[in-house]
């Protein structure tokens, strides 16, 4: 989205009946707050008071509690929040739910369902004893505090219990997208130095058998490191005739490494600030970057969120499309499982027998908030409206989406024929760098098409100028940023703390830098306009420039090789890889498929080039740097500016007449 000038119509307005209903309206009653605009600017003047309140008015448990809100004397990008305090988030997610006379103990914690149909449920006393069992498991093979645990799983209920068991452990959870190829696999293994990763055979997608061990095996074999490998059965390949699995000495079956543990484990205490999990974010260096979310931070962030945000109700049913290895997988298990709540798990393709199938799943269980990206409702919207119209979807009572930015036409489709014309779209962006959300609107809020509504609660976000000004209120494209730390900001990168200042923390003093394009219109809604760095946005997947253009120098034919992102009508962003062969190749549409074909298999399908182009040269500063904007510029036909740097201009000529 380039423009306000489309977004401009007030869209949704909920009723006084809706507002008052909801969950954040309680919370303004309770505090004296009127309206959200003030509830924003008391939660971001004074941190301490939201930050400090919040633990408690959810109902949140430690053990022991904080001697202080945050100790921030190191700067923001060292604050250590709830300092002191100890804590376990299995406990808040599991263990409490699953005790004698809860309440809760037979409630349902998860509902699954299978590409092929199968549906399991999964109550809070299945979980807690599934989940012990994975700590015993665990802690039978040295795994302990600190200790790194690799989760490269299909979809299916036991992922929840190995997050669960692995932070009860007092371990560090490493979810890997399943999606991902040997190259992507292994480096984050490598990077984390996992000694067990847990696994399946393989699971369904668009009814083909598709297997995740053998990915798993090779990247082990690159990565080093893992000792065990756990492996879930969910294609029954070990049953079967005509199918194989490689099998090694380090290999165990789920049925007999966690099945035959007990089913009783002493939750570790943890302190407030102990890693519990490890999520990768795509760099633009190549080498994805580690960001180490924290046991206090990692539970009162999404608690919040979904509380408040997503309103969640007792007996409400939750049901986001994500994977468990990208950060709103963990984020709906935990927030959701904070209150007690049910989530709803899907394995398969969205539009497998039909392109109905994501309106069957919320009709036949009764799902209340639905979360999407804005990439699938656009391919979704491609097939006849009756596909969504011809089903009751009346149980939602709110929308959800992140990961990119929308067009008006697929969000109006979304709010339409999804949301029957008056569910709010809850419409979030944050990211893996702070498992939540900088800009989040509340559901009492009206709303304009793509819009983000405003700061998340307790964040204290701006929107900058090159020189750092604050230029929000001048309602002017700028960068989004954030001046103050929250509980649930990366404490770090895994690899130390040099990168991680220089990521973030470098471009403005003392101000985090986000990397998104941000506005805030005349009426004070917020919207964003892409990022404003390197990184290749892929329907909400992010992968750097630089591990494209490895995968494809991996490849004998490749000699140089660059990668840049490019609009794409359906996945928001697609990848263009640009090569300059080896002389002993020749570029032919051949080798274009092959080249195409080696990066999926490496990286992942998502992240498979829409286009494989070859040159002989990349336009380059006199100091050998690829120009990636003038790489971008020329196949989009874009200015790209000032292009006097460059050493070897007849480059951008060749670029655009690159076939």
């Amino acid at each position: 989205m380039d423009s306000l000038d489309e977004v401009d119509d007030l869209v949704h307005e909920p009723s006084r009946e809706f507002v008052e209903s909801t969950n954040v309206y309680q919370f303004m009653e309770a505090y004296g707050i009127d309206g959200v605009d003030e509830l924003r600017e008391r939660s971001t003047d004074d941190l301490d008071w939201f930050w400090g309140e919040l633990p408690a008015y959810l109902g949140l448990e430690f053990f022991e509690d904080f001697d202080e809100v945050r100790d921030d004397a190191e700067g923001p990008q060292f604050t250590e929040w709830y300092p002191g305090a100890k804590l376990n988030v299995a406990h808040n997610t599991v263990d409490r739910h699953a005790e004698p006379g809860s309440g809760s103990r037979n409630h349902v914690a998860c509902i699954w369902e299978g590409e092929d149909g199968e549906v399991r449920q999964q109550t809070y006393h299945d979980l807690h004893r599934q989940a012990n069992r994975v700590a015993n498991a665990l802690d039978e093979r040295g795994i302990g505090k600190g200790d790194t645990v690799g989760l490269y799983m299909p979809m299916v209920p036991e992922v929840q219990s190995i997050l669960y068991g692995i932070f009860k452990a007092g371990a560090v959870a490493v979810p890997i997208f399943s999606g991902f190829g040997v190259d992507a696999t292994a480096t984050r293994i490598a990077d984390a130095e996992c000694s067990v990763v847990f696994t399946g055979d393989g699971f369904l997608r668009r009814g083909d058998r598709l297997t995740l061990k053998d990915t798993l095996d090779d990247a082990i074999e690159q990565a080093g490191h893992v000792e065990h490998t756990i492996v879930y059965e969910r294609l029954g390949i070990a049953d079967s005739d005509d199918e194989t699995l490689t099998w090694t000495r380090r290999d165990e079956w789920w049925d007999e490494a966690v099945g035959e543990q007990p089913a009783d484990f002493e939750t570790r205490s943890m302190d407030a600030s102990d890693p519990c999990m490890l999520l990768y974010s795509s760099g633009t260096t190549g080498q994805p970057k580690g960001i180490v979310h924290t046991h206090a931070g990692a539970l009162v962030q999404p608690a919040k969120e979904i509380h408040f945000g997503f309103d969640q109700q007792p007996g409400d049913r939750f049901f986001w499309v994500s994977d468990i290895g990208w950060m709103m997988g963990p984020w709906t298990l935990i927030g959701n499982h904070a209150f007690a709540g049910t989530t709803v798990m899907y394995e398969g393709a969205p539009d497998h027998p039909e392109p109905d199938r994501f309106w069957d799943i919320i009709a036949e269980h009764g799902v209340t908030q639905f979360g999407i990206s804005p990439t699938a409702i656009r391919a979704l919207r491609e097939y006849d409206d009756d596909y969504v119209d011809d089903h009751d979807l009346s149980s939602l009572r709110i929308l959800g989406s992140t990961g990119e930015p929308w067009d008006p036409e697929s969000w109006r489709w979304f709010y339409d024929h999804v949301g029957g014309g008056d569910t709010p779209i809850v419409n979030i962006s944050g990211g893996t760098e702070v498992f939540g959300c900088f800009l989040m609107p509340m559901p009492t809020e009206s709303l304009k098409p793509c819009t983000l509504g405003g700061p998340g609660l307790g964040m204290d976000i701006d929107i900058v100028d090159e020189d750092g000004r604050s230029i929000r209120d001048e309602h002017e494209r700028g960068y989004l940023v954030a001046r103050s730390s929250n509980p649930a900001m990366t404490k770090s990168l895994w690899r130390g703390d040099e990168r991680y200042l220089t990521e973030y923390w470098s471009r403005f003093e003392d101000v985090w830098n986000h990397g998104d394009w941000a506005q805030m219109d005349e009426d004070g809604f917020w919207f964003l306009h892409g990022r404003a760095d390197d990184a290749i946005n892929v329907a909400g997947r992010k992968v750097g420039p630089a591990e494209v253009e490895g995968a494809l120098i991996d490849h004998d034919a490749v000699n140089q090789a660059a990668a840049v992102g490019v609009p794409d009508d359906t996945t928001g962003e697609a990848v263009v890889a640009y090569a300059i062969l080896d002389d002993a190749f020749q570029p032919n549409d051949e080798l274009r498929e092959a080249l195409r074909e080696h990066v999926g298999a490496e990286l992942g399908k998502p992240f498979r080039p829409r286009e494989v182009l070859f040159v002989d040269a990349f336009p380059k500063t006199q100091s050998g740097k690829i120009i990636r904007r003038a790489i971008e510029g020329a196949y989009t036909g874009e200015d790209v500016g000032d292009m006097s740097s460059i050493e070897n201009p007849d480059a951008l000529d060749a670029l655009r007449d690159a076939r």
